[in-house]
């Protein structure tokens, strides 16, 4: 009912902003992978609320229990269960608009389509379902890891027209990690902070883009025709609230180029391994990764919830005037950063499973 995400590696996450609680159960993942709560904790803390003054003033520890799938540290290779209570929920902000539809939210959609919703914080709709996302992702980035020395970095690439200069190739969990914004750029960050700042003081919001780079990425990841890995990070990434377009590699600005120009050229390095000159397929050709640097951009509208007066209307046809209250983000994404990486981790972990039941360990 597409609360499950994968086929080898299979997250299910569950729960609702407002209610008791939120978590995801992991199955699939292989036994013996040292794994502790603080492992996961470390991701959810940065996804968490009320982290910088550019970010929802709401205050919740997000700290994760693993209740099965461990045993003395390790995994069982049995289902992975990992809860967060909610504890700062505030359900009566949003008793004035409890049958409202709220302009760009879930509201109506959810209601058009289950004849009932979670009116609290948005329910299932609420990006607080993304801590189930980033628990998994961090289960997932682990064994990568270990296994293959993966890494993943996502960083804050553009905030509205202003854009940031960030090499993929080089940069560091440690480069992003040097401001709230979460931008290596730090010229172009204080920009944008200081535009989050006066949005957030306007009662506004705004979006941008998130771009991430997947490192050490084996070739042969990915399946043809519909199982394509582009195909499968794409969907991974539109799955995300708030998204609102994806790129990998040249993206559109490929647009522009002739075949000639746009072609990555093979070769082969000191080790005898085939490369490409260039990395304008963002390191997936034909749908199956070829080893180099995998290279995505993800596109976040402004957030829907605003302080400024909207028309809409009510469940009963009445026209309102809504000025929202409430705790929200001005700007997602600092936090999206790591629902990003969580979810590339996802999908080249299923793929990297799937490829090694498929084709065996190379």
């Amino acid at each position: 009912m597409g609360n499950t995400f994968g086929r080898a590696f299979r997250v299910t996450t569950f729960g609702e902003s407002h209610g008791g609680a939120v978590g995801v159960v992991i199955d699939g993942c292989p036994p013996r992978l040292p794994l502790t709560e603080e492992d996961i904790q470390v991701e959810l803390d940065r996804r968490r609320p009320g982290q910088s003054a550019i970010t929802t003033p709401r205050q919740e520890e997000d700290t994760c229990r693993i209740v099965s799938g461990t045993f003395e540290g390790v995994t069982l290779g049995t289902p992975i269960a990992v809860i967060v209570n909610n504890k700062d929920a505030r359900s009566t902000d949003y008793d004035d608009i409890k049958d409202t539809f709220r302009p760009s939210h879930a509201d109506y959609t959810y209601e058009a389509k289950f004849g009932v919703r979670n009116w609290q914080g948005g329910g299932r709709s609420s990006a607080r379902e993304t801590i189930g996302r980033v628990a998994a992702g961090a289960v997932a980035r682990k064994f990568l890891a270990q296994e293959r020395g993966l890494e993943i970095v996502a960083y804050v690439r553009q905030v509205q027209s202003i854009m940031s200069v960030v090499d993929p190739q080089v940069v560091r969990r440690e480069d992003v990690e040097r401001n709230i914004l979460r931008c290596p750029d730090g010229a172009a960050a204080a920009q944008m902070i200081a535009l989050i700042e006066r949005m957030r003081d306007d009662g506004d919001s705004v979006g941008g883009v998130v771009e991430a780079v997947a490192r050490n990425v084996p070739p042969g990841l990915g399946e043809p025709v519909f199982d394509k890995l582009e195909a499968d990070l794409a969907r991974a990434m539109m799955s995300l609230p708030a998204t609102r377009g994806f790129e990998v590699g040249s993206g559109f600005a490929g647009l522009v180029m002739t075949g000639s120009q746009h072609n990555d050229a093979f070769y082969y390095d000191e080790e005898q391994r085939v490369r490409t000159a260039t990395n304008r397929s963002g390191g997936v050709q034909g749908g199956i990764s070829n080893g180099e640097n995998i290279l995505i951009r993800v596109a976040f509208k402004p957030p829907s919830t605003v302080r400024k007066a909207q028309q809409t209307v009510g469940r009963d046809g009445t026209a309102i005037t809504l000025e929202a209250r409430g705790r929200h983000d001005p700007c997602v994404l600092p936090r999206a950063v790591p629902i990003v990486e969580a979810m590339m981790g996802l999908v080249l972990m299923d793929h990297f499973l799937r490829h090694r039941g498929q084709c065996g360990a190379r």
